[in-house]
């Protein structure tokens, strides 16, 4: 049996954005206290199994229209390589796995596990035909990760944190959206509703609106970190770059992206790097 179109199907490429974890002790300058990175291993397996049933289950729903997208029909359920039934089975299984692991770490942990998978559901049934509310909700489940890692780790979030990854992931959303739009053309409405109830150009001064916030915000939660500040250039160019492929139709996945252009990996390796140089060598925080 081949295993790749069923491992293919969890999209575990995907699982990066469950490094946002991550983000509450890498940040707060505990990453590397002692245990703190063998504490983080079930965390993020919970959360990458809750992420996988949530494609599997958005998949499934959409096998038919996925069918007639340019690049979708390739997925394992769309193009019929990985049957519904079977499907629902590796749903049923990964649902209570994660579940499972989430219980493991803590019951606040275990919340907003369980708020993620009820997002996720909501989204995949209704929500994602509504505009605005739609880029809303990958917002969203971003927020839930990133307070999850709180959670997971005892540790407070700021508010200027809060905000900055707020603003990014509706920053993110919307170029993808933006992407989908000019990449489907006339046929948007029969692949995502509420694609074709954007008006024209609203996308565009949404995607600017939120990159220069997201600037706005980050700054101002590095800003009384000293050498953090050296940082802001690196974001500034980030944000740039993500819309100059958007713009240029390169692509509007952020994982992809930030995967497949080496400009943006480079900028992002960097920033980590000069993060972590700038809390853990020289006490930034």
């Amino acid at each position: 049996m081949n295993a790749i179109p069923y491992i293919k199907m969890l999209r575990p490429h995907q699982w990066l954005k469950n490094l946002m974890l991550l983000f509450p002790p890498f940040l707060g300058g505990a990453l590397f206290d002692p245990g703190i990175l063998q504490k983080a291993i079930i965390p993020f397996a919970s959360f990458c199994l809750a992420s996988s049933v949530s494609y599997l289950f958005n998949d499934l729903l959409d096998r038919e229209r996925d069918a007639r997208h340019p690049t979708k029909k390739n997925r394992p359920i769309a193009s019929g390589v990985v049957s519904s039934r079977v499907a629902v089975v590796f749903i049923l299984i990964l649902l209570v796995l994660s579940i499972g692991a989430a219980i493991l770490v803590s019951i606040p942990f275990l919340e907003f596990v369980g708020m993620y998978l009820l997002l996720s559901f909501l989204y995949s049934r209704k929500l994602k035909e509504l505009p605005v509310v739609d880029i809303f909700c990958i917002s969203a489940g971003f927020l839930i990760r990133l307070e999850a890692g709180g959670a997971a780790f005892g540790i407070i979030i700021s508010e200027w944190l809060f905000l900055s990854v707020f603003l990014l992931a509706l920053f993110l959303s919307t170029g993808k959206r933006l992407h989908e739009k000019r990449l489907l053309g006339e046929s948007a409405a029969g692949h995502r509703q509420a694609l074709a109830e954007y008006p024209e150009g609203f996308l565009d001064g949404t995607m600017y609106l939120t990159g220069g916030a997201v600037l706005v915000t980050y700054t101002m939660y590095v800003i009384s970190r000293h050498s953090l500040v050296f940082t802001v250039p690196l974001c500034c160019f980030g944000l740039l770059r993500f819309i100059f492929r958007v713009k240029s139709g390169e692509g509007g996945d952020p994982t992809e992206s930030l995967l497949g252009d080496p400009q943006l990996f480079a900028v992002g390796l960097a920033w980590a790097i000069m993060i972590a140089w700038g809390i853990y060598s020289r006490g930034g925080m």
